[in-house]
C-alpha cells in the first residue's frame, strides 16, 4: 500500500495514542485535501537526523517504521491552516520512497507487534504494572488523570506510557516503536525510566 507521510521532529506516533496537530506548511496542506478525499490514513514518520547538510536527501532523514494516522477531526482556518486530530493505528515499515507528489509517499508494509509468547502472561503483568507504576511516580500531579486513562489491554498500555514518559528522547520513542514484541517495548520502555526514579517510594 501506498501512504503519504507527515515527517515530524521528535515526535513518534503509538498505535491508539490521540494526536493533535497543527498543519501549515503547504505540502501538507495538499496531504491533508488528498486524506479528506481519500478517507484513507496516511503515515506519520519521525525525522531522525535533523541535519540541514543539503547534500542528504530529505527523504534519507526520516525513519522508514512509522504508524498509521487515521483523521478525526479537521478544522480548516481562514488562512488556510489546519488544526487536525488523528488516533494512532498499524505499525508500518518502509518498502519505497515515492516522490510523485509535492509531499514524500511511500509503499510499505503493515508490521504487526508480536504477541508474547504462550505462558508469559504473567511476565507481561509484571512488566506492565512497573511501566504504570514508574509513569505514576514520575507525573505524581497527574495520578488521578493516569489512572483514570490507562487502558486495560498491554498492547494499548505500552502505547500510553511511551506518550506520556517524561524526558524520552526522539531515539528512545522511536526504540520503542521499532521494538519487535509487545515485551521488548515494555523492556525499552522500562530501561528508559531513570534510575533515581525507581528507588522513589
Amino acid at each position: 500500500m501506498i501512504v503519504p507521510l507527515f515527517p515530524l521532529p521528535n515526535l513518534v506516533l503509538f498505535p491508539g495514542v490521540v494526536l493533535p496537530l497543527y498543519v501549515f506548511e503547504q505540502r501538507y496542506r495538499e496531504l491533508l485535501l488528498d486524506v479528506q478525499a481519500s478517507g484513507e490514513p496516511f503515515g506519520l514518520v519521525q525525522i531522525v537526523d535533523m541535519s540541514e547538510d543539503a547534500s542528504m536527501p530529505f527523504h534519507e532523514r526520516v525513519s522508514t517504521v512509522g504508524t498509521l494516522a487515521h483523521l478525526q477531526q479537521a478544522e480548516t482556518h481562514e488562512d488556510g491552516t489546519s488544526t487536525i486530530v488523528v488516533v494512532g493505528g498499524e505499525r508500518f515499515r518502509v518498502q519505497d520512497f515515492d516522490f510523485d507528489k509535492s509531499y514524500l509517499s511511500a509503499s510499505v508494509e503493515l508490521w504487526p507487534l508480536e504477541a508474547a509468547p504462550p505462558g508469559q502472561e504473567d511476565v507481561v503483568e509484571a512488566s506492565v504494572r512497573r511501566v504504570l507504576g514508574d509513569l505514576l511516580r514520575l507525573r505524581p500531579a497527574d495520578a488521578e488523570a493516569i489512572r483514570d486513562g490507562a487502558p486495560e489491554d498491554p498492547v494499548l498500555l505500552a502505547s500510553f506510557a511511551a506518550n506520556l514518559l517524561p524526558n524520552l528522547s526522539g531515539q528512545q520513542r522511536e526504540d520503542a516503536l521499532r521494538a519487535p514484541g509487545l515485551l521488548d517495548r515494555l523492556d525499552v520502555l522500562m530501561g528508559a525510566v531513570p534510575r533515581d526514579a525507581r528507588l522513589m517510594n
